[in-house]
């Protein structure tokens, strides 16, 4: 799928969904919240200052180890506010999952591009610690 939407989200991720041990649409739906969570850890640490950094890597590679890893990102950047993309960028880069360039975001079909994107000073000082 060229251009990644609300209309198509949901068969763009089930046609990368990649876990061989699924037994039923429940196992696929929870996987697909995780984007939810990672998106709301964002938003503790964004709006309240609260890193929980071994809970949002351990969603990342969950994430990462059921949907094809290109699809994932761009899901990922999709489903997240354009202001967290710098802490998102951060825990991508750590795990050497950030691609220089994503492409097909959104109805304008934007095309991210990483070095565009600052680091989270905060969260990589974090994530050098683990």
């Amino acid at each position: 799928m060229k251009v990644l939407n609300d209309s198509n989200l949901l068969l763009y991720a089930a046609a990368n969904y990649t876990n061989p041990q699924v037994y039923d649409t429940d196992e696929f739906y929870e996987d697909l919240n995780r984007y939810k969570y990672i998106k709301k850890l964002f938003y503790r640490f964004y709006e309240k200052g609260e890193l929980r950094e071994r809970l949002i890597l351990n969603h990342l590679i969950t994430t990462y180890n059921v949907f094809e890893h290109q699809a994932n990102t761009r899901i990922l950047f999709y489903r997240m506010n354009k202001e967290y993309w710098p802490g998102l960028k951060t825990f991508l880069l750590f795990l050497n999952y950030m691609p220089d360039v994503i492409t097909g975001i959104g109805e304008e079909n934007k095309t991210i591009i990483s070095e565009r994107i600052p680091i989270e000073i905060e969260i990589a000082t974090a994530l050098r610690k683990i």
